[in-house]
């Protein structure tokens, strides 16, 4: 007496696969842009510091979050600039430039009007 021959496993399980659809994989919602989630952040640190009516340089966000002068740079243009839309100013003083952000009208329509 020999065995009827059956199909592998492995067989079976592709073809399940096949037949599955596969599960969705849900985002969460992306974070608010605010700091109050995470507010022990470099990213926080920053903006803290960028917030106070004197400033700061690119020296001090270099010492304060261990990052070099090019990555705090595009720190400045790319987040706080562009993802984040917020006013930042720079100004030349005796201690250098001196970088802060100003509250009132979003930093896309100040842009805009110096492009026209």
């Amino acid at each position: 007496m020999t065995k009827p021959k059956t199909k592998p496993k492995a067989a079976t399980r592709s073809a399940a696969r096949k037949t599955a659809k596969p599960a969705s994989r849900l985002r969460s919602a992306p974070a608010s842009s605010g700091s109050a989630a995470r507010p022990d952040t470099k990213h926080a640190r920053i903006i803290a510091m960028l917030r106070t009516p004197a400033g700061a340089t690119i020296a001090s966000l270099v010492s304060a979050t261990q990052w070099q002068q090019h990555s705090v740079r595009g720190f400045l243009a790319g987040v706080v600039r562009k993802k984040l839309g917020l006013n930042l100013v720079s100004e030349q003083t005796d201690k250098g430039r001196v970088y802060r952000i100003k509250d009132g009208t979003p930093a896309v329509a100040d842009r805009a009007k110096r492009a026209a």
